[in-house]
């Protein structure tokens, strides 16, 4: 929109020192004619450019000849080469590329009259004829300019009500899945009932476990949701595309911790109920696999890691292993320093007596000796913005499982190191 204004200026000012220049044919009305007329003949040689899928920096130029902010420029670009083809998008760039042809053939009148004026040729006659042309352009380009505003006013709508229906959809997919959930849990705590009075104990600490969770999830669920809504009603009201950017994503990084607690629920969930399964498992693939789907955190592409796997191949349960190598590297990952020189993650496995253990160090922020004995507790989390409070909870429910136990040594600002013992098969 902010590119749309300076073509519409550029050509407005050049058609007015033009005029001037056809009346008082003085040389500095013609220099500021040319270089106005470069703004739209700039923004239109970078559309041309981006059309034949040319070279992105003569593209880059003509933008910067139309006064387009050198920090729009990427986004533009890939905005042009990806969305081309969108109906509203199409017909923007269709209506932009008519105005080209009014600006070209502004430019070849302006050349006419430059020509007459230095050959002494310029009649009264020539003048009324050609402000008539010069105004009749400039009516059209005036045409085109607001058609063009017009069809990204409409397309933004169109944007802003799918984004709408989109998040009403996902949040009603939310809330089944919650009921569903739910649905599920009291059913299996009702059979419960009527078991022994050890499974009536067990039951008891469920049904206050249960009680947490609901309570906790049902927050954790709403509070992105609430923060959506309001977002999109911020969208609704703003015209600013670099602010509407902005708010994106926000929605992206509120709907991202979303996904991120949706997908530890799951995880919760198949820990609990998933029967052990012992076969064979490669610790070295389950920590390639953990890394390169853990690219995607930030900061994780700054950080080294390095692996000192003394045994690969042992038995034991490849789910919740999986689970628990997923959660610790993340968390490795998310609580890192960024005011260390180097960030580092350390990932070892080697036997120790009749038990494999696996070491997962960082030199992060470590954890206060406040919170150390509370860390595997369900929602507890020393910054909720980095994660759900589930991650290490499951971790030590998935070592649990399968026999093995999980210790940490941590010191703030220095890092920390997670243990985790796993029996033998013969011990489970």
């Amino acid at each position: 929109m902010n590119g749309e204004s300076h073509y519409s200026k550029g050509q407005k000012d050049a058609s007015r020192h033009l005029i001037s220049y056809l009346y008082t044919k003085d040389p500095k009305q013609w220099k500021l004619y040319l270089e106005e007329i470069k703004v739209p003949q700039g923004d239109g040689i970078a559309r041309i450019t981006l059309l034949k899928a040319g070279d992105n920096q003569i593209a880059r130029k003509g933008f910067l000849t139309g006064r387009n902010h050198e920090e729009d420029l990427d986004d533009v670009i890939w905005v042009f080469e990806n969305f081309k083809n969108v109906s509203f998008l199409s017909k923007a760039i269709d209506e932009w590329g008519q105005g080209d042809v009014l600006i070209f053939k502004l430019f070849i009148i302006g050349q006419q009259i430059d020509a007459k004026i230095k050959h002494n040729l310029l009649t009264t006659s020539d003048q009324h004829k050609y402000l008539k042309e010069i105004s009749s352009i400039s009516d059209l380009l005036t045409i085109k300019e607001r058609n063009f505003s017009n069809t990204l006013g409409e397309g933004t709508r169109k944007i802003k009500d799918l984004l709408i229906i989109t998040n009403v959809v996902f949040i009603l997919i939310i809330i089944c899945s919650v009921c569903l959930y739910y649905s599920i849990m009291v059913k299996r705590l009702l059979i419960s009932k009527k078991e022994t009075e050890v499974k009536n104990e067990n039951l008891a600490l469920a049904n206050r476990e249960l009680d947490r969770f609901v309570y906790s999830a049902s927050h954790d669920l709403r509070s992105p949701i609430t923060s959506l809504q309001g977002l999109i009603e911020l969208t609704a009201l703003e015209d600013d595309v670099d602010q509407v950017r902005s708010y994106l994503k926000l929605m992206h990084q509120s709907l991202a911790r979303q996904d991120q607690f949706i997908s530890d629920i799951i995880d919760y969930s198949k820990n609990k109920r998933k029967q052990i399964v012992i076969e064979p498992v490669s610790l070295k693939e389950l920590f390639n696999e953990a890394i390169l789907q853990l690219m995607h955190i930030e900061n994780a592409s700054k950080i080294k890691f390095t692996q000192e796997l003394l045994i690969d191949k042992i038995e034991s349960d490849g789910f919740r292993l999986q689970i628990i190598i997923n959660n610790l590297l993340s968390n490795a990952i998310k609580y890192a320093d960024n005011s260390k020189q180097e960030m580092i993650i350390s990932i070892k496995s080697y036997k120790n007596e009749d038990a494999n253990q696996i070491e997962i160090s960082d030199n992060g922020i470590g954890i206060n000796d406040e919170y150390k004995d509370n860390i595997f507790e369900m929602y507890f989390g020393t910054n909720k913005n980095k994660g759900s409070g589930l991650g290490l909870y499951i971790v030590k429910e998935a070592v649990e499982n399968i026999k093995g136990n999980i210790s940490v040594i941590s010191e703030s600002k220095i890092g920390s190191r997670f243990i985790v013992t796993i029996p033998n098969p013969n011990g489970i």
